[in-house]
């Protein structure tokens, strides 16, 4: 179970991975094969109002597939 007070957290990380992949052109599907996670698993993560915790692995593989730098999945977007 995610802890409350983490939970913008985790629903922000899921939108700015949607943001930066679709920013690429690339589908979930496409995404999820370049990061070795399954499409559930990336569909899930993206997920709105979705809590998904990912790990720092796939958290880093993301941001790799994506080319940004991780720092980049954690912002606040306005």
């Amino acid at each position: 179970m995610v802890a409350n007070r983490h939970k913008n957290h985790y629903l922000r990380l899921g939108l700015n991975i949607a943001y930066y992949r679709k920013l690429k052109g690339l589908t979930q599907n496409c995404l999820a094969e370049i990061a070795g996670i399954s499409r559930t698993h990336m569909s899930n993560i993206e997920a709105p109002g979705v809590v998904k915790p990912v790990s720092l692995s796939v958290f880093f593989d993301l941001a790799e597939a994506l080319e940004v730098d991780p720092e980049k999945l954690l912002e606040i977007r306005g």
